[in-house]
């Protein structure tokens, strides 16, 4: 409402602001009264609002109990007009700075007289226009409530909105997950083992839950409950029976789902038992039985088929006393034990167990129900391939008339095709790659058709896997591919919402059979159901069932060298060539080594000098010459000066990688018996720091190159031999036999190292992870402790951490190394002599190490050091 005040006093407006009544007093574009009162008023029910304007007092009152009241001078009486809602365009002189009141009034009074609105109607009393008289016109846009899985409603005028958090689900109308339908998924994302959210049924009506997905060469999805220990149970006078009841993490109708969509499920039942019967096998009735998933009592245990009435033992003809079908029949006074898997998936999970040979004296036992775990997701995997343009799948109608949502995944090298296509009278329903970059997502609710698409900056028909998702609800459309940016197209307001179709689903063609798909689908899910493909497809001509070739989409998900193996459903990793382990050949291998801790990977001798062939010697003979090598490593040590790694050959040959006196990093080349090693020394800190740093040492003929952490490769060049012939033994730890070990060499080992050696590699070889998995099938010998340790993670510390911590000690050093400079100057006169080894420093330039360093960093120098040379160090 606004009106000119009298005696020329201002304009007042009476308006909603931020959901609030607010009043103002304006003249000259000066605001003389300000106030507010009321929340949340454009909730659409009714309220009431009254301005009192007393001599000296303005006061607003919402449903007559928040009021705002202030003292004013103005003389607030209106001049002449009243103006409700809005400002006619007649030259009124009426002014609306605000937005036009959209809404409902009923019962206006002025100075406590109802105005008569029939008079109004009839042009009476005063005029009006646009107005709807003796009905409120608001639509309630959140009645129906269209937002899905729990959103919260709020509303405008011409609109709705759903508010999706803490719901799980996203989109205009929280119709979609924004979790995966099952571990397999998440694997082939690139998770590792963890727990997640798994939402089976996709925009289904089956809430997400979180569950722990086990990722080895099968994701295995693992459903905790309540009492997955060993239970042990005692005589106990006056009760019979025994009854457990197993709570799980996941809902009755979320373990449900998971089980159907899972290729195999298992769940471990063991009893252990001293004078306590079981089953009372060969002919009795059974003490005991547990109850499954459907409410069902079954009488046989772990291990057993369904209805033997047996253990496992009597399945596979062992038990202790032949006679009986368990172990525990034989009601022995020693300990035995009936153990294994269920895993006949239309009676898993175990819900409860009853027990009941357990009142007799002397009787003990215990039991253990183990989780539920499944592994394999048919829906995800669930593929047919399209051979010819003319094929086609068919399935019923699709039913998806105010929210429907459509994935898959396709692979082809065609450039165009149709993906799915379902028609009505009208309206229609298509999905299609209408060029190898761009993907169509059309349809028709009776407003005309309407397309929404996605262009792609490569192509599509590239023989990979890609993703389409496709929603359409009664707000907006959308498309997304892969993880390019979405399209999304809004409804037309006030439209047709209904999708009305009555035909067919056709799947990878239509019904014309015009611009039929060539390639394969894969996971095709319509509202959170998965379509069987392979079923239809196998009773189909022109389309077969399953898709090879999945590497070339997901074995990139294979890391650190390690191959992608194909599999009918999916991929493994093949980590035997990589330092690392686990499902994507990402778990890093390290252990803690002691001064007396060796692992030495040894070789067959050459064909030549093949005496004694050692039994522990590995299949690969010496006798290749080497001509280059790729060695990697990641170590942790305090300890300078200290020997990394040691390979040596038959003939005297050898390289050493080692951190000197100064903590830097050494690689050492003998190539030729009769020539002196050279060195080759990394430019950089103190590496014995107690840091995790990465080592990278390749050769090829005589070029070099030196990596530590992510500084700059560092180049070389041999001037020996470049033939490294005839390997013995790769070595990381104390070499043992040392009987002709370089003297430098010799001097360093004595010394064992300390520290933490992490995914050592030398060409194809990786003698820790031989060893610490595989040392009784592996050419490897183990001295001393040694055991896996997370001391290699590169998450334990920052390589760049020592040069910002530690400040105090830092000021200690110096004031030290200032306090035995003088001693060190005086040492330097009263025993100076030059020490002596072959050395390069690399080609950008020479670094200087202090005179503490046990090598000679003369280039001259061609001998090492002799026996009778003294050294003398600060």
């Amino acid at each position: 409402m606004t009106f000119d005040l009298q005696q020329n006093a201002g304009t007042l407006w009476l308006y909603l602001s931020e959901a609030k009544a607010r009043l103002q007093i304006q003249k000259s574009g000066r605001i003389l009264t300000d106030v507010t009162a009321g929340v949340n008023l454009n909730d659409g029910q009714w309220h009431r609002l009254e301005l009192a304007i007393r001599r000296g007092r303005l006061a607003v009152t919402v449903d007559q109990t928040d009021s705002s009241a202030v003292a004013t001078s103005v003389f607030a009486a209106p001049d002449s007009v009243l103006f409700l809602g809005g400002c006619p365009g007649d030259g009124s002189g009426c002014r609306n700075p605000f937005n036009v009141f959209q809404g409902c009034m009923r019962l206006i009074r002025t100075d406590g007289a109802l105005v008569d609105l029939i008079k109004v109607q009839q042009m009476l009393l005063g005029n009006f226009s646009d107005l709807q008289m003796d009905v409120c016109g608001i639509v309630d846009r959140c009645s129906p409530n269209h937002c899905e899985h729990g959103g919260k409603c709020s509303q405008s005028w011409s609109t709705f909105h759903c508010n999706c958090s803490a719901t799980g689900y996203s989109g205009a109308t929280c119709h979609s997950s924004i979790y995966e339908a099952s571990c397999e998924a998440y694997k082939h994302k690139g998770n590792t083992s963890g727990f997640y959210y798994i939402d089976v049924d996709g925009s289904g009506p089956i809430k997400p839950q979180l569950i722990y997905c086990n990722m080895s060469d099968k994701a295995w999805m693992v459903i905790q409950h309540n009492n997955t220990e060993l239970t042990k149970l005692k005589t106990s006078s006056g009760i019979n029976q025994h009854l457990a009841h197993f709570n799980y993490s996941a809902d009755a109708e979320q373990i449900r789902a998971v089980i159907s969509q899972s290729e195999h499920c298992e769940q471990e039942l063991s009893y252990h038992c001293r004078k306590s019967r079981l089953l009372n096998t060969p002919d009795g009735a059974p003490f005991s039985w547990w109850v499954g998933g459907s409410g069902e009592a079954h009488m046989y245990w772990g291990g057993a088929v369904p209805g033997s009435q047996q253990c496992a033992c009597g399945l596979q003809g062992n038990c202790v006393h032949p006679e009986h079908f368990c172990n525990c029949d034989a009601d022995s006074k020693d300990w035995s034990n009936d153990s294994g898997l269920l895993a006949h998936k239309e009676h898993l999970p175990v819900q409860s167990l009853a027990l009941g040979d357990i009142s007799r004296s002397g009787s003990e036992a215990a039991y253990r129900v183990g989780p539920l775990q499944c592994y394999g997701d048919g829906n995800f995997w669930n593929t047919a391939y399209f051979n010819k343009e003319t094929s086609y799948l068919h399935f019923p109608t699709f039913h998806g008339e105010l929210s429907a949502d459509i994935s898959f995944l396709f692979k082809t090298s065609s450039s165009s095709g149709v993906f799915l296509e379902n028609l009505g009278f009208k309206d229609f329903i298509r999905i299609e790659l209408s060029s190898p970059t761009e993907v169509v997502f059309s349809f028709d609710v009776g407003n005309g058709p309407l397309d929404v698409r996605v262009q792609t900056p490569s192509a599509l028909n590239d023989e990979r896997w890609h993703h389409v998702r496709a929603e359409r609800n009664v707000k907006e459309a959308s498309l997304c591919v892969d993880q390019h940016p979405a399209a999304v197209q809004k409804a037309p307001a006030d439209g047709h919402i209904h999708l009305q179709l009555n035909s067919q689903l056709f799947v990878g063609g239509t019904a014309s059979r015009q611009k039929g798909f060539l390639g394969c689908i894969r996971s095709l899910k319509l509202n959170g159901r998965t379509l069987d493909l392979e079923e239809r497809a196998a009773i189909t001509p022109g389309v077969s069932a399953g898709c090879p070739g999945h590497c070339s989409s997901y074995g990139g998900l294979c890391l650190n060298h390690g191959s992608c193996v194909e599999k009918y459903s999916g991929f493994t990793c093949d980590c035997s060539l990589s330092p690392f382990t686990g499902t994507f050949c990402h778990k890093e291998l390290s252990a803690f080594f002691k001064p007396g801790t060796s692992v030495t990977y040894t070789f067959k001798e050459p064909y030549e000098l093949n005496r004694n062939i050692s039994a522990q010697s590995s299949s690969i003979y010496s006798d290749l010459t080497l001509r280059g090598e790729n060695i990697s490593l990641s170590f942790r040590t305090s300890q300078a000066p200290a020997l990394l790694l040691y390979v040596n050959s038959y003939y005297r040959e050898y390289l050493s990688i080692l951190l000197n006196r100064n903590g830097h990093l050494d690689v050492k080349y003998k190539l030729a018996h009769s020539r002196e090693a050279e060195v080759f020394r990394a430019s950089g800190r103190n590496l014995a720091n107690g840091q995790l740093h990465r080592v990278s040492v390749q050769r090829l003929a005589e070029t070099l190159s030196i990596q530590v952490d992510q500084h700059e490769k560092e180049e070389f060049n041999l001037t020996s031999d470049t033939e490294f012939n005839a390997i013995k033994s790769i070595v990381i730890g104390k070499v043992l036999d040392s009987g002709e070990v370089d003297p430098e060499i010799g001097r360093l080992n004595a010394l064992g190292f300390t520290g933490c050696l992490s995914v050592v590699q030398f060409n194809s070889i990786s003698p820790l992870k031989a060893a610490l998995l595989y040392p009784d099938t592996s050419p490897v010998i183990v001295t001393g402790s040694l055991s896996e340790s997370g001391c290699g993670s590169s998450l334990l510390s920052n390589p760049h951490a020592a040069e910002t911590t530690h400040s105090l000690t830092g000021v200690i050093a110096v004031v030290i190394f200032v306090s035995l400079s003088a001693l060190a100057v005086t040492a330097r006169f009263l025993y100076r002599r030059k020490e002596t080894f072959q050395s390069q420093e690399p080609k950008a330039g020479k670094t200087d190490d202090s005179p503490e360093t046990p090598f000679n960093t003369d280039p001259n120098s061609q001998s090492i050091i002799s026996d009778n040379q003294k050294e003398y160090f600060i």
